[in-house]
């Protein structure tokens, strides 16, 4: 039993940084746009302490010397809207805690269903994923997410922002036919489209009366929507068609709600409102095919560009229903470059970008002084496959293992099967 337990338990979290670390001569990739060549990277008890240009400025080096000559430095990526630590295996229930029963759950909280031991979340680490916000699923008011570190004992540990938002799943302004029951196949309009936002928009007015009350029967679901008047927390809004879009923007602006788009397939065609009223979008990944047949066949490889061109604020998000396509999130971004984005713009896809969305560039998202050292070193381009190829990473300057259960069966069989 001890040595099943020792063969397929997570890799043990890192300690504290304790001694000061020194990466020279990489190239930086700030995550702002701005790129540093020959770089000298210096980072102590978790911060970063000093990033300069080797050739032109002379600085002591300190502690633990890289060498990292010829590779290249990123931020952390960050994963949003995922269901990292929630479900283990798909088709077993008992390891599926992304979702609760019920419609309005605000109440919800995906943080103390986190499993920090999750083999899946380790599996995140070694394509440069190193942070992520937890995202509860299903009902119309999911619960509330929470953004973790991908390197932990517990989830105590792993919480970098504690119930940061609460997640609102809109409905769709038109459903498609069920087959099943005879129904043509194709989209047709929702016929209870009024009716379920005017449930949305009592469950709200009915919140608002009982936070402004004396709260004498306690009522948990409505305390959970105090933050998202107070502005504490942000309400996250999966809803991808026109109208919904639309009409969920004026809501939140009508009840004085901060508010995040999750999904926006059509974002691109209220490109205007959003920005207007500075609304920013985590825009579903791009390796997807067209909703309908009458869209462009690259619309999902496009849409990133569509909205940034456009003046939106837009990170990658990878869906919560997907939570091992999750680490490749930096080939999604990549594929961005693709469709004309500038490489570094789309980097900021996945690291300053969702940081500012989520709400946490005070501390991740780019490589600056004062901010955590969570990044990681690259052998090469790390938004192609074929340079993603981790050699260092480091969570809050802690120098994290890089080693999972796929990474122990490659080696396992490449020694079985090299040169037949």
């Amino acid at each position: 039993m001890l040595c099943c337990t020792l063969t397929f338990a997570q890799q043990t979290p890192a300690d504290k940084q304790t001694e000061a670390i020194t990466i020279t001569g990489a190239t930086v990739h700030v995550g702002n746009g701005t790129i540093i060549e020959h770089a000298v990277l210096i980072f102590e008890n978790g911060k970063i302490q000093t990033i300069v240009d080797g050739r032109v400025a002379k600085i002591e080096y300190k502690g633990k010397v890289i060498d990292a000559s010829g590779k290249h430095i990123y931020p952390g990526f960050i994963g949003a809207n995922t269901s990292l630590g929630l479900v283990e295996v798909d088709a077993v229930n008992a390891s599926n805690d992304q979702r609760e029963m019920g419609s309005m759950i605000p109440h919800v909280r995906s943080l103390i269903a986190y499993n920090a031991e999750s083999k899946v979340v380790e599996s995140m680490r070694p394509n440069g994923i190193l942070t992520a916000q937890v995202s509860p699923n299903g009902g119309r008011f999911s619960g509330t997410s929470s953004i973790m570190q991908l390197d932990a004992w517990n989830w105590q540990d792993a919480a970098i922002k504690a119930d940061d938002g609460v997640h609102l799943n809109w409905p769709s302004s038109f459903s498609r036919g069920r087959w099943w029951l005879g129904e043509p196949r194709g989209l047709r309009p929702n016929n209870n489209y009024a009716k379920q936002v005017g449930d949305i928009i009592a469950f709200v007015k009915d919140s608002k009366a009982y936070l402004k009350g004396n709260r004498a029967n306690k009522n948990i679901p409505f305390e959970a929507m105090e933050g998202l008047f107070d502005g504490s927390q942000k309400l996250y809004v999966h809803v991808n068609d026109e109208k919904g879009i639309t009409d969920a923007v004026n809501f939140a602006i009508e009840n004085g709600m901060t508010m995040v788009v999750v999904g926006g397939y059509q974002a691109h065609a209220v490109t205007g409102l959003l920005k207007s009223n500075n609304i920013p979008v985590l825009i579903d990944h791009t390796h997807s095919m067209p909703a309908t047949s009458d869209h462009d066949y690259d619309l999902p490889y496009k849409n990133p560009k569509l909205l940034a061109d456009a003046g939106v604020l837009v990170g990658i998000h990878t869906g919560n229903n997907s939570n091992f396509q999750t680490r490749n999130l930096p080939f999604y971004a990549g594929q961005v470059v693709g469709q004309g984005m500038a490489k570094e713009d789309a980097l900021k896809l996945i690291t300053s970008n969702i940081a500012k969305i989520l709400g946490v560039d005070d501390m991740l998202g780019t490589i600056e002084v004062g901010k955590s050292a969570t990044l990681f070193v690259s052998e090469g381009d790390a938004l192609d496959m074929r340079g993603n190829q981790l050699t260092h990473a480091f969570i809050d300057g802690r120098a994290i293992s890089l080693e999972t259960h796929q990474t122990e069966l490659w080696k396992r069989y490449k020694n079985k099967y090299e040169g037949n």
